[in-house]
């Protein structure tokens, strides 16, 4: 895990410092959003993790996204945001279900 975490940190390092050096370099179509996710669980431990996340960045609970089935809590830097996610049992259920029908329309092409 801290491999992971060192190697994502020294790639966002070498990526702003690619865009500082290259001014003529493209840049990503902002906002640009790192997102993270507890591990799948019950619903309450999930929202518990997203309620450790938002203390330690001494964020909110982001109500938009709670009709959607999603406990969310993130932080903005510029046009840069991190956000941790729980996407509930009912909003993956649901996404399941739509997502179950996705191969039987087939569109003629002729």
């Amino acid at each position: 895990m801290q491999y992971e975490r060192d190697a994502l940190i020294a790639g966002l390092i070498a990526l702003a410092g690619l865009l500082k050096a290259n001014p003529k370099l493209p840049i990503p179509v902002a906002p640009v959003v790192a997102h993270a996710f507890p591990d799948r669980g019950p619903d309450d431990e999930m929202r518990a993790e997203v309620d450790k996340v938002a203390d330690l960045l001494g964020t909110e609970i982001d109500p938009a996204h709670t009709p959607y089935g999603h406990y969310q809590t993130a932080i903005e830097f510029g046009p840069v945001r991190y956000e941790f996610t729980a996407i509930l049992a009912a909003a993956r259920a649901h996404h399941d279900a739509v997502n179950s029908y996705r191969d039987s329309v087939q569109i003629d092409n002729a």
